[in-house]
């Protein structure tokens, strides 16, 4: 996570400076900022004002920790407050390090997590008031968030957290493995209401259902000199969807180092979010299968087939053989994949 920390005294920011120094030891990118009469004093960033620093952060961080009072918080985060599967998580917590209380995005924001992280640094106590949590039962919108799962729709997981605390069983189906026990109140047999793993688009086995999206597919890519975004999207598109994928299952993109400049691939791989990798022939070369050869593609570049040795340099197996369109060619493989509600 890429955390930004507030404190307005000298005392949080002593404990905001503890805080900050723990957390990016465990891998954290944790930013620390102090009103401009402390800055100077404590030798830390100050903050323009507390309404633009929260404003730059809110846009751009995973986490917001407030040390302080939680009203000043809440006045501070009020204005940019906008969807829970998009907003950062936002936890205060008092000087003292004895609170501390996830404000916003407590499950899929990783709010609750967050905190009780902090109060295992602080020697303090998390106080998470989500319901789930609260009644130690499972909740679906967590887990999928620490899986990095795409979480297709926020009503159906609403229904399954209401059906657990109501003490109704819920539905569990995957096309993945699983390893250990299922949680408390989900089954892998017949069930009304459920949730499932899939990078598929076909129905559920569910009359409610909640579709949890891995991003399992990479990417194999190449095209043209001068291809446009429009062309490379849909032929990537059209193979997705005729061999019934999810476009929110994709992890990335793979091509040959001879278009790390082609300005459509580029801005189709920024738009879509999806990261690009680019591979020499004599990596591609090296990727182990069966593939489709093109003595033309080899004429160019010096290996025979970009798309599919190209998807799966990166790991996997392949799902979609080349597909051509458009001066475009696409593949894909899946990669591997276990689940675990531990």
């Amino acid at each position: 996570m890429k955390l930004a920390m507030a404190a307005f005294t000298a005392r949080g920011a002593a404990l905001g400076r503890r805080l900050a120094v723990a957390l990016t030891a465990e891998g954290e990118a944790c930013s620390l900022a102090v009103p401009a009469r402390l800055a100077a004093e404590l030798d830390l960033p100050a903050m323009d004002s507390l309404a633009d620093w929260t404003a730059r952060e809110f846009a751009r961080a995973d986490g917001l920790i407030f040390v302080g009072a939680c009203g000043i918080a809440v006045r501070a985060i009020a204005p940019h407050v906008k969807d829970k599967l998009t907003d950062p998580a936002v936890a205060a917590v008092d000087e003292a390090g004895r609170w501390v209380v996830p404000l916003l995005s407590g499950h899929v924001g990783g709010a609750n997590d967050l905190a009780r992280r902090i109060a295992a640094l602080t020697g303090g106590q998390a106080a998470v008031s989500t319901a789930t949590d609260v009644n130690g039962l499972f909740a679906v919108d967590q887990w999928a968030a620490r899986q990095g799962f795409a979480i297709e729709d926020r009503t159906a997981a609403k229904a399954i957290s209401a059906a657990l605390l109501a003490g109704e069983t819920v539905g569990f189906a995957s096309e993945f493995p699983v390893e250990g026990v299922l949680p408390k109140g989900v089954t892998a047999g017949e069930a009304n209401i459920g949730f499932s793993v899939t990078a598929k688009t076909e129905p559920l086995p569910f009359e409610t259902g909640l579709r949890l999206v891995p991003r399992v597919l990479r990417l194999g890519v190449g095209c043209r000199r001068g291809t446009t975004e429009e062309a490379i999207a849909a032929t990537v598109d059209a193979a997705l969807a005729e061999h019934g994928f999810s476009t929110k299952a994709v992890d990335g993109v793979g091509t040959i180092d001879l278009k790390k400049d082609e300005a459509g691939l580029l801005a189709f791989c920024a738009h879509r979010g999806w990261n690009l990798n680019c591979y020499s022939a004599e990596e591609l070369l090296r990727a182990e299968g069966d593939f489709t050869p093109s003595d033309f593609v080899k004429g160019v570049t010096g290996v025979d087939n970009v798309c599919e040795r190209s998807a799966v340099t990166g790991g996997g197996q392949l799902v979609i053989r080349k597909r051509a369109a458009g001066g475009v060619t696409v593949a894909a493989a899946l990669l591997p994949l276990r689940l675990t509600f531990e």
